[in-house]
């Protein structure tokens, strides 16, 4: 259980006795007070004393924005475009979930004509990808995969098992050692979420 309440920074949240100081806050002569501005969230903790602490404004309501880099997981494909669902923002994670659509001519910078969505991600893939535009009333953004560095990052074989990046296009189940098309992201080590 959590309450979200605005606060300046320096305000006085409670006493040391009733909760346990979290991020965002510091104590002094028994009280708990906010180091920054924003919302304050109280959590109760099994073992006793609920944690304060203060979230910034900006975290609560962190938006995919035009250029960030997204990981995203795919819901659906079809022939023209696939349907992801957006986890993270660079390495935060949402609170809500946004939609996008990572259109067939988006996914690769080079031979889009003769792209195919089924051959670059599959439903359940893990796909790193940059916001080209906002989204609709439906929260729908439009992703792109076209840089060397987006695509998927994680995809699971027939057999369930986390497969092998072989080349730009392939990865393949170390346990059945079957290959499969994917657009694949050269990961750079700062966005692994592992």
């Amino acid at each position: 259980h959590q309450s979200l309440s605005p606060c300046p920074a320096g305000e006085r949240l409670c006493s040391t006795e009733e909760a346990t100081a979290g991020s965002g806050t510091y104590t002094r002569h028994g009280f708990i007070f906010s180091s920054l501005a924003g919302c304050v969230e109280k959590r109760s903790e099994d073992s006793g004393l609920p944690v304060v602490s203060v979230v910034r404004d900006t975290e609560s309501q962190l938006l995919p924005d035009v250029g960030a880099v997204v990981t995203c997981k795919v819901c659906s494909i079809n022939s023209r475009f696939a349907k992801v669902h957006i986890l993270f923002v660079g390495s935060t994670p949402l609170k809500s979930t946004f939609r996008g659509t990572i259109r067939r001519e988006d996914i690769r910078a080079t031979e889009k004509d003769k792209v195919e969505v089924y051959k670059s991600f599959r439903p359940g893939d893990i796909v790193l990808a940059k916001v080209i535009s906002l989204g609709d009333a439906q929260s729908n953004y439009l992703l792109s995969t076209a840089e060397n560095e987006l695509g998927v990052v994680v995809a699971r074989s027939e057999a369930g098992v986390q497969m092998v990046p072989i080349s730009w296009c392939e990865m393949q189940c170390p346990r059945t050692h079957t290959k499969d098309f994917r657009k694949v992201a050269r990961v750079q080590p700062q966005f692994l979420q592992t």
